[in-house]
């Protein structure tokens, strides 16, 4: 791919410039057309997401969300984002290097239960043809964070296993968990496994398709969808989402 053609997959987003050299998917067709993706969650994290916090973020979505999270906590701040996929991996990197962004650090792991290597199609709970390469696994504990304020688990269906490597990070920091459930029955266990932590879950819901999105666009090429998402805070802190039902 040549300059131009590469100028002509840069994007103009909400958050600065991106691009993907990637098949269709839900991210790229929102990053492309209205210039943003799943607005509806940085909405709600924007109320409580502050200057000089740490977030770890797991499923890198390009960058998209990252960008936001990297403003967000500032300076001072750290974003350490997760992306197994090779692809994916490299073309977050190049988002952020494009955006000249310096607090994110950026890991090439799945976030699991145990420290291993692992065929990434096990992993994922809809596999691809891409997705036959073997991924390292690590879990949060092994980070050895000093502070934690959000962990964003982007990737469905995996919060249980995030959080059963998570055990004494959560406990010792006490973050505010937002993650994007399975669609499925599984779903009822992993708002278990949140509460029995000791946490309030709320559920929020944001629509893919943002009516005042950055590209002013009128055509919603997702008519109706809407994830099944999880904003979660610890029982003895003050964070509270009485706007949301409680679940």
């Amino acid at each position: 791919m040549n300059a131009t053609q590469l100028s002509q997959r840069l994007w103009n987003t909400r958050y600065g410039a991106m691009n993907a050299i990637s098949s269709d998917n839900l991210v790229v067709r929102s990053l492309s057309h209205i210039g943003e993706w799943m607005e509806q969650e940085l909405d709600l994290l924007s109320g409580f997401v502050e200057e000089g916090q740490t977030v770890v973020e797991f499923g890198g979505d390009y960058g998209a969300h990252t960008l936001w999270l990297s403003r967000a906590v500032g300076a001072q701040g750290e974003v350490h984002t997760a992306e197994p996929r090779r692809l994916e991996f490299q073309q977050l990197c190049a988002n952020l290097a494009i955006n000249g962004l310096t607090n994110v650090h950026t890991l090439p792991v799945w976030l699991g239960r145990h420290s291993c290597n692992a065929q990434l199609a096990d992993l994922l709970l809809k596999p691809s043809s891409a997705s036959n390469e073997r991924v390292r696994v690590v879990n949060v504990d092994s980070l050895g964070l000093e502070s934690l304020h959000l962990l964003k688990v982007n990737e469905p269906g995996t919060i249980e296993g995030v959080l059963g490597g998570a055990d004494e990070t959560v406990r010792k920091h006490r973050p505010a968990i937002y993650v994007r459930l399975d669609a499925s029955e599984q779903s009822v266990g992993e708002v278990k496994a949140i509460k029995n932590l000791g946490y309030r879950c709320w559920s929020h819901l944001p629509y893919l398709f943002n009516k005042d999105n950055f590209a002013d666009q009128t055509e919603n090429l997702f008519p109706g969808r809407v994830f099944q998402n999880v904003i979660a805070a610890p029982i003895e802190g003050r964070l509270s989402f009485d706007h949301l039902h409680e679940i």
